[in-house]
Parts: C-alpha cells; sequence; structure tokens
C-alpha cells in the first residue's frame, strides 16, 4: 500500500502555493500542430512543471476539507491517488542534454528574422464570475495578477518552439516516450475519481446523517472536478499528440478536432440516450427526438466533451418524458433539439414535455448528489473507468458536471423550466475558443 512521506508533503506544500497556468482550446491546437520530437519535449517540460502544481492544489485541498469530510475512506484513497501522480513526475529522470540541444530548444523557430512565434492571448472566461476560480488569463502572458505569483509563472508558458529542422538527438525520443507512458498510467489510475468522491461524500452523508450538502462542499466539488477536466484534458491532448506523431489525422490536433461536426454528434447522443431509456424502462421504442441542425456545421473542439453533454442531458429529458407520461403510453411528446449558430457561440436547445421541474427545485438540479430517483443507486467502481458510460439515472451527476465541461471552454449550461409541461435546456458552446481554463 502506497503512502505519502513527510517531505513529499512538503514537497507538494511548495509546489500548491504556485498558480496553475490556464491555457485555451486555441493554443493548444496551434502548439500541437507538428507533433515534432522538438515540440513534444517542450510540451513535456511545460506539463512535468504545470501538472505538479495542479496536482499539489488538489493534494493540498483534498486534506483541509471541513467538518470531518477530509477523513472519509473514500476522499483519502483519492488523495493518496494525486499524491502519487505528483511524486512519479516529479521523479521522472530528465535528460541529460548537450549546451547545444538546449539553446536549440530555447532559441524557438524564426519566422523571417523574426522572433520566436507566441501563441494567441487567452482572454477572460466569461461563464466565470471574477474571483471564481484563482487563475487568471494574464498569467499565461507572464504578467503578474497581484498575488506576487505572477513571477513563478511566467517561465511557465504555453507556446509554439520549434527549430525543427534536423535531428534531435534520440535522448529526447526515450523521455517523450517515457513521459507518455507515466501519464497514460496517471490517466489509468485517476479513472474512478469521480465516483469515489462521490463515495465519500455519500460516507460523509451517512455518517454526519445529513440529506443534503452544504454550499462549502459544493463550491469544493464544482472546483475539484473542474480541476480534473484540465488536468485529463493536458493529459489526454499530450498522449493523444505523442501518438499523432506517427500517424497524422488531418482534422485531429490530439484529442482536439478542428472540424467538430454538431450534427453527427448530436445524432450519435440521441441514439444513444434513446437506446438507454429503452432497456432501462423496458420500452418497445423510447420518445421520439426531433434534429433541426445544419448539415455542414463544424467548429473546434473536444468531440468527447460535447457527446458527454449531449448524452447526459438527452437522457434526463427522455427519462422525465416516460416518468411523466408513464411507461406504457403508446406515444411520447417528441423532444427537440434545436442547433443555432452565433458569431461568438454555438448553442443547442434540448426541449422537452417532461412535466417540467418546480421553480423551488431548480437551485438542486445544479448540486451534486441530487437526484430525483428514488433510491440513489450504489456506486460502481467501475462507472467512470470510460469517462463517459453511464446509467440512466444515477447519483445526481449528469448536470452540475456536463456545466463544468461547458464552462471550462468558455461555454455555459443553462435551465428554464415550465412546471406542468417541460424544461429547455441551452448548452452554449464558446466558438471563438479563446477563453482561458478556469483553474484553482
Amino acid at each position: 500500500m502506497w503512502k505519502a512521506s513527510e517531505r513529499l508533503m512538503d514537497t507538494i506544500r511548495h509546489y500548491a502555493s504556485f498558480p496553475a497556468t490556464g491555457v485555451s482550446l486555441r493554443q493548444m491546437v496551434q502548439f500541437g500542430d507538428r507533433p515534432s520530437t522538438g515540440t513534444l519535449f517542450r510540451a513535456s517540460q511545460f506539463l512535468s512543471e504545470e501538472l505538479p502544481i495542479r496536482l499539489a492544489h488538489r493534494v493540498q485541498e483534498l486534506g483541509e476539507l471541513p467538518d470531518g469530510l477530509n477523513e472519509m475512506p473514500s476522499i483519502k484513497k483519492v488523495r493518496n491517488w494525486y499524491a502519487q501522480s505528483f511524486e512519479e513526475i516529479i521523479n521522472l529522470p530528465r535528460p541529460s542534454l548537450t549546451q547545444e540541444v538546449r539553446e536549440r530548444l530555447l532559441k524557438g523557430m524564426r519566422n523571417n528574422g523574426g522572433g520566436s512565434k507566441i501563441l494567441s492571448e487567452a482572454t477572460q472566461n466569461p461563464s466565470i464570475k471574477e474571483g471564481q476560480y484563482r487563475s487568471s488569463p494574464n498569467l499565461i502572458n507572464g504578467h503578474d495578477n497581484g498575488n506576487g505569483k505572477g513571477k513563478g509563472a511566467s517561465s511557465r508558458r504555453y507556446f509554439v518552439p520549434s527549430d525543427d529542422r534536423g535531428d534531435w538527438p534520440p535522448e529526447l525520443d526515450d523521455y517523450n516516450q517515457r513521459f507518455a507512458n507515466l501519464l497514460q498510467q496517471i490517466k489509468r489510475r485517476h479513472d474512478g475519481v469521480v465516483t469515489t468522491v462521490a463515495q465519500g461524500i455519500l460516507e460523509y452523508k451517512r455518517q454526519r446523517q445529513r440529506l443534503q450538502i452544504d454550499s462549502n462542499i459544493q463550491s469544493f466539488l464544482d472546483r475539484f472536478y473542474m480541476s480534473r477536466i484540465g488536468i485529463r484534458m493536458l493529459i489526454g491532448q499530450h498522449i493523444a499528440l505523442t501518438e499523432q506523431k506517427a500517424v497524422r489525422h488531418p482534422n485531429y490536433v490530439g484529442i482536439i478536432c478542428t472540424k467538430t461536426n454538431v450534427r453527427e454528434l448530436a445524432l450519435e447522443a440521441i441514439e444513444n440516450a434513446r437506446f438507454v431509456c429503452e432497456d432501462h424502462y423496458g420500452l418497445f421504442e423510447a420518445p421520439k427526438v426531433q434534429l433541426v441542425c445544419k448539415p455542414d456545421l463544424n467548429f473546434m473542439y473536444v468531440p468527447g466533451h460535447l457527446s458527454h453533454m449531449l448524452f447526459e442531458t438527452l437522457k434526463n429529458s427522455l427519462r422525465a418524458v416516460v416518468e411523466t407520461h408513464g411507461a406504457d403510453k403508446e406515444e411520447f411528446p417528441v423532444t427537440k433539439v434545436i442547433v443555432a449558430e452565433g458569431r461568438e457561440d454555438i448553442t443547442i436547445k434540448i426541449s422537452d414535455e417532461g412535466g417540467g421541474i418546480p421553480r423551488s427545485s431548480i437551485p438542486l438540479v445544479w448540486t451534486y448528489m441530487y437526484t430525483t430517483v428514488d433510491q440513489t443507486p450504489n456506486l460502481d467502481p467501475d462507472f467512470d473507468k470510460s469517462d463517459f458510460k453511464a446509467p440512466m439515472a444515477g447519483f445526481g451527476y449528469g448536470l452540475p458536471i456536463s456545466r463544468l465541461y461547458a464552462r471550462y471552454f468558455g461555454g455555459d449550461l443553462k435551465l428554464i423550466s415550465m412546471e406542468g409541461y417541460g424544461t429547455d435546456v441551452y448548452l452554449h458552446l464558446n466558438r471563438l475558443s479563446s477563453s482561458s481554463e478556469p483553474l484553482q
């Protein structure tokens, strides 16, 4: 059984004193456009400094949770996973490089005698209130953000290297591969984080005999899961870039698709949600879903994130329709999915006739562990081994986590309900893709 040493905890406390550096979707695409050995090594260097800072923040916060929540066995288990991953990254041996190679890596590509090509700025995330998260887009450009830590972040910058003419020494390739393998191992270790933390909250609620969690724990879960999306995004992106060095896909930079087709993903999510609904209620045919969307509507996004949000919201709508009208009804009202394209946002509206939600219950929809299902199912520890597998009605995580996915890249998820009729969910996706990650 792995256990953190006191020395390791001191190192974690030191790393947790630095702010994380937010990255935008556009920067990730610009950076990873040509994943050569030198570019990947630069990306590895950035991540080998950035990931420990993000992991250290989580270890600290998990250890300081109020009201005995930090003592719950499942919370301690997750804290150990984060501390162990932190230790593995900082202990991965670095290659010894000649002065010439170092200079080449630092120099960056000269464009017609110009300076090195810095990535476009990340902008303030429009869905996040000022001060809600501690990261600042200014950190990316190396400016101080007023907390005295700007200097520490200025050397950690996500930018285009990359003098890639000529060969790189084999040590760089070897390090890149070892780093990518380590990230794979860390990603697998953290697969069960969402359900294990949820299990920890259940343990806490049982021990404290609480029906609901308070706003402090709610805010912690928002920060924690948002941070997890960011960590998994950076790790998944780097692993995919390493693989793409060998095989390049024309529309993909890592896990980001530069031509994500909204209609295709929506049709797939509709099919999956209807299948789960039929399976869960034993229906011959699930409620029908009508899609209104231009066939050639493409934009830059992470298809996995969009699939997850569409599937979760559709699943909720279909469940409400079946439970309001009764599983034995021959024909259900049609749920509509309408996609509109604006200059800033692509907005997807999902309208159902599932009876709506009382106004007093709407804030509860965004709280974790709130579910309208009578009995919260026992949490299967393997539930989120794949990030996007989900039961028909779970433990009240579908909407709050989907909203975090939307906000991560500057979008949002909103809900308007008419009690006695139905609910409209608006999924806003930021198509400018320049907003900074909301990090803590």
